[in-house]
């Protein structure tokens, strides 16, 4: 593997700069990855198992979220996809589809170490990689009634002890480990207008608030999630890494964000929203907080003693990235005017989903398809952080219909393949891709009406029927058949990489063997 890209050139060369080319479009295959890279597919506890009272498992801050007037959905995700119960058919359908790699995440108790070892072994048993997380939005609520859950030292030392059972447990399978996903924008919805679990906020700066400190609880959550995240590190490089031989990172939610104008207030409110959205990577490097997160939030972020800064720094062996889409991003001036700030009035900026939207203070999906943007954002954090190890941990494409042939989802995939390949071409260190998702699940935004998958599944039956998506066949043809996926656009090709330029454009074809 590893032969590098077949290019298709058009009949003529526009030189762009020095040793620089320019092609119409881009030809690769599984084999043009290197040999140790991982294509996946990922699920989600809540959005995935179902069995909300079965078997012991008690509520967690999501069950409550989803069962109040706060959630975006009409339904909670009692049932979800019921994996619960269809977890043997489902890895079947994943070695099937030739998945090399399997993100899954979830919660523990009796009963669920149990049906975990089951899927765990299962997995095993069909050669597929296990890449676990530790933690996604799935607090158990009396945690959170208990203490505050994350706004809580006391979180550090349960989230260690939690994160202790899953590496003795599951450890002797499980050699890949993310401790949590997204915190760098969970900080505003959980935390600050209250729109997610735990729905923490306080007035006037969140809806319906109940409890909470939108000035000061964001901060908070970030740092004991970090604490948190590199205490678990600790425990598993001195008790587990020696004999387990796995790797433990941490997940951020990744958007490049492009500058509304040309304007110098809005190219310093798109660096301003860099260092807080992805600052939680400075810590991580160079055992602080950027400059610009410190200047504005004052005293309301904590520090790092001498020991914590020890604790964080390099409390990883990868960053898992959760990438869709790019944003544009303004300045926005007034949100300073008050004596109270909150962690929104500290980003100071607008965002816009595309050139024409509305700006919004949210950090909201956007909706361009805009693969140069995943590679814009691994080049920043190159240039930041040095050349860190990645994992692409989801990207994928979603909507409201639920149509098997999803010929759209396919050209979006493609596209994002492309760029991580183009990514790997260029220098950066990217280890694996996993599609969200590998079926349909309850999501976030949208429940059961809001379609991922690879897989379809039919929530409008008590059986949750399966049923491969046109997407999923042609995943499968390209990971079991090395099947050539074909990316047309306006590309250049420099110093043996090729970068492609206006991803917007681009268009995919798709051999007769994926239909």
């Amino acid at each position: 593997m590893g032969r590098g890209i077949r290019l298709l050139f058009s009949a003529w060369l526009l030189p762009l700069w020095a040793q620089a080319q320019r092609v119409s479009s881009l030809q690769f295959t599984r084999a043009d990855f290197p040999e140790s890279f991982a294509f996946g597919g990922g699920t989600s506890a809540y959005q995935y198992e179902g069995a909300a009272a079965e078997d012991g498992r008690t509520a967690t801050i999501w069950d409550t979220y989803a069962h109040s007037a706060r959630s975006y959905n009409d339904e909670p995700g009692d049932i979800a996809s019921d994996g619960y119960h269809k977890y043997k058919e489902d890895v079947k359908l994943m070695s099937d589809m030739g998945l090399e790699a399997y993100s899954g995440r979830g919660e523990v108790n009796q009963k669920g170490l149990q049906f975990y070892n089951n899927v765990i072994n299962e997995l095993v048993k069909a050669g597929i990689q296990i890449n676990a997380v530790l933690y996604h939005m799935d607090l158990p609520q009396t945690i959170e009634d208990e203490y505050g859950g994350w706004v809580s030292p006391r979180i550090i030392d349960d989230f260690t002890a939690y994160a202790d059972v899953c590496f003795r447990e599951f450890g002797d399978r499980v050699a890949h480990w993310t401790t949590m996903l997204e915190p760098n924008i969970m900080a505003q919805g959980g935390f600050d207008n209250g729109d997610l679990p735990p729905n923490r906020c306080s007035y006037p700066y969140g809806r319906n608030c109940t409890v909470g400190n939108s000035t000061v609880e964001p901060y908070l959550f970030v740092h004991h999630s970090l604490l948190a995240h590199a205490s678990a590190v600790r425990l598993y490089r001195m008790k587990y890494k020696a004999a387990q031989k796995g790797i433990i990172g941490l997940n951020l939610y990744s958007m490049w964000l492009y500058p509304f104008t040309d304007s110098a207030e809005d190219i310093d409110a798109t660096e301003r929203a860099k260092n807080f959205l992805y600052g939680i990577l400075h810590p991580l490097v160079f055992g602080e907080y950027p400059e610009a997160m410190r200047k504005a939030a004052g005293s309301r972020l904590p520090s790092f003693s001498h020991n914590e800064s020890e604790l964080v720094s390099w409390a990883f062996d990868f960053i898992g990235l959760n990438h869709y889409t790019s944003v544009y991003t303004s300045n926005f001036p007034k949100a300073l005017e008050g004596v109270l700030h909150d962690f929104t009035a500290d980003l100071a900026v607008f965002f816009r989903a595309t050139k024409h939207d509305p700006p919004s203070t949210l950090i909201l999906p956007g909706k361009m398809v805009d693969p140069q943007g995943l590679e814009l954002i691994l080049e920043y954090f190159q240039g930041e952080y040095g050349n860190l190890p990645f994992y692409i941990q989801e990207n994928g494409y979603g909507g409201a219909d639920g149509d098997l042939n999803d010929v759209e989802r396919i050209s979006y995939l493609s596209k994002y393949i492309a760029s991580t390949l183009n990514s790997i071409r260029n220098g950066i260190d990217v280890r694996g891709y996993s599609v969200w998702s590998f079926m349909d699940l309850y999501e976030v935004f949208g429940g059961y009406n809001f379609h991922y998958g690879l897989v379809a599944v039919d929530f409008d039956t008590r059986e949750r029927r399966r049923q491969p998506r046109r997407s999923g066949h042609w995943y499968s043809d390209f990971l079991k058949n090395n099947a050539v996926i074909e990316v047309e656009g306006d590309f250049f090709w420099k110093n043996n990489a090729v970068t492609e330029v206006g991803g917007d454009s681009a268009t995919t074809k798709i051999s007769h063997a994926q239909l």
